[in-house]
């Protein structure tokens, strides 16, 4: 080789070094995840219960990624606002979403405007699991279940109002499946996000709904302001042992309803950043502080799930909660 050729040559290996042509075998982009702060997108407003578990999970979250994660909050649509966000955004991993079945599954079946399909998002793991609750006004005079269904029957010129979280939510698929099932007349009132409608149970605006628990809820109840009616199930809950359940009473046998929170990331988000976030959650969802704190929000903390399970979790969900569309015969509006 020419001395001109041996400088070229070296002058090339250098050149190649430095812009890491040379690094280690199979580096990629997605090695460094994360490199910047990471947003947890929440698909309803501050103050309620997705909010509250989002900030019981945030700080030790960015501990274990090594960056901030950066919660935010976006109402709307039964939460597929939100949801459609984050399908919006790269699939990169730096923005993550706080999905239920809620937004997910149940939004696209009752709306024809939303357009994502529960196959767009991965789910990484569940994070809490959350009974439901019938909460009323305060001043409805009933004091369980069996009496809330006899109230409506007392008065068909007049059903009784209910909230949810919107059209095709959880709580609204659940309420009208309740109704049917006891043959009552009820009258649906949609809200953006859980805070705004206990705001309005509080101020009797709106006789009743049915929603994942809140510790926030018991002090209201204490306070005269909302009425703990009854669990969505056959058996008490140790979290609140106090309110009356379902099964109790002689209406509404094996009505068992609970829904779950979870961690997800659009498909197509590279496998190296879907591990790092898994890895992430785990000893987030292991550490007592954060246990605590959701704990305190009146949600079960889940056990952490390999990524393989949790979608075969979401696609088992899907199944269920697409029946129960059918037998209310839901239609997208």
């Amino acid at each position: 080789m020419s001395p001109n050729r041996r400088m070229f040559a070296r002058s090339t290996f250098a050149v190649l070094a430095t812009v890491g042509l040379f690094a280690t075998p199979g580096a990629s982009a997605a090695d460094a995840y994360p490199s910047r702060p990471v947003v947890l997108m929440v698909p309803y407003p501050a103050g309620g219960l997705s909010d509250a578990i989002a900030r019981s999970l945030n700080t030790r979250l960015s501990k274990a990624l090594g960056q901030p994660v950066v919660v935010e909050n976006l109402g709307g649509v039964s939460g597929a606002m939100a949801a459609q966000k984050v399908l919006n955004a790269p699939a990169d991993g730096y923005m993550i979403f706080l999905g239920s079945p809620n937004e997910v599954i149940l939004a696209p079946l009752s709306n024809a405007a939303v357009k994502l399909r529960t196959e767009d998002f991965r789910l990484l793991t569940p994070v809490t699991v959350n009974r439901l609750v019938m909460v009323a006004r305060p001043d409805l005079p009933v004091r369980n279940v069996d009496d809330v269904i006899a109230l409506a029957k007392s008065n068909t010129a007049k059903p009784l109002t209910y909230g949810s979280v919107g059209p095709g939510s959880m709580y609204h698929l659940v309420t009208e499946d309740m109704a049917t099932r006891t043959h009552i007349g009820v009258s649906h009132i949609p809200y953006k996000g859980m805070a705004p409608l206990v705001q309005d149970l509080a101020g009797k605006n709106v006789d009743f709904a049915i929603l994942p628990y809140a510790t926030t809820f018991r002090g209201l109840a204490d306070q005269g302001r909302l009425k703990l009616v009854g669990w969505a199930g056959n058996s008490r809950s140790k979290v609140d042992p106090a309110i009356p359940a379902f099964g109790e009473g002689m209406q509404l046998k094996d009505f068992e309803q609970a829904t779950w929170a979870g961690i997800m990331v659009r498909q197509g988000t590279p496998e190296a950043v879907v591990t790092r976030l898994h890895q992430a959650l785990v000893v987030t969802l292991e550490d007592p502080q954060v246990a605590s704190g959701l704990e305190a929000t009146g949600a079960e903390v889940a056990k952490p799930s390999s990524v393989a399970d949790a979608q075969r979790f979401l696609q088992a969900e899907t199944g269920r909660f697409r029946a129960m569309a059918k037998r209310i015969n839901l239609q997208p509006q």
